[in-house]
């Protein structure tokens, strides 16, 4: 398991550097986010979230260049990467394979909306996407929604991918991880 989390967490912070696109005052298009579900799918809520806590805290070391006040180092990336970890409560629900990544991309949107809309309100700009921005929490919305949305359709795509093949699907949801029962093994 702890091999497993940092692998996922070395390949969520690499996947995090290939920028699909960037916003001028943070936040980006990345597939980042898809090893964390994974690890969180696999393995459930406690290691996800220990995982995730890992990943927001090498998020806020490494990529924290937005993060001007501890309020948005909190907000904007320990809490937010860490909400992650939301996906594992899921893990082994029914729907749990798409539910589970919904509600960790969820959380990592809301953690950005109220950071975006009480500590980053002072740059909202007269404009965004041709409408006049008058409300912080309108703008807050739009601008987080913006890239989180497709992030996490971008990382739905990719589980749909995978869940096609038996096997990785198997291993993805522990399948491979299930121990026989004591005496059910076949006698000779």
């Amino acid at each position: 398991m702890l091999t497993e989390g940092a692998l996922f967490i070395a390949a969520a912070q690499v996947l995090g550097y290939l920028k699909l696109f960037e916003l001028p005052q943070g936040g980006s298009i990345t597939i980042s986010m898809l090893p964390i579900f994974l690890y969180c799918l696999r393995w459930g809520f406690a290691p996800g979230m220990i995982a995730s806590c890992a990943f927001s805290v090498l998020q806020l070391m490494l990529d924290g260049a937005y993060a001007w006040s501890w309020q948005s180092m909190l907000g904007d990336y320990l809490l937010a990467f860490t909400a992650l970890g939301l996906c594992g409560a899921f893990a082994r629900l029914r729907g749990g394979f798409w539910l589970g990544p919904v509600a960790g991309a969820l959380g990592r949107f809301l953690c950005h909306f109220v950071t975006g809309a009480t500590v980053w309100k002072e740059y909202m700009p007269e404009r965004f996407f041709g409408m006049a921005m008058a409300n912080p929490w309108f703008y807050s919305f739009l601008y987080n929604g913006s890239f989180m949305l497709v992030d996490t359709l971008l990382c739905l795509v990719l589980l749909f991918a995978m869940s096609k093949n038996p096997t990785l699907r198997r291993y993805l949801s522990g399948g491979d991880l299930e121990l026989p029962r004591p005496g059910s093994e076949k006698k000779a």
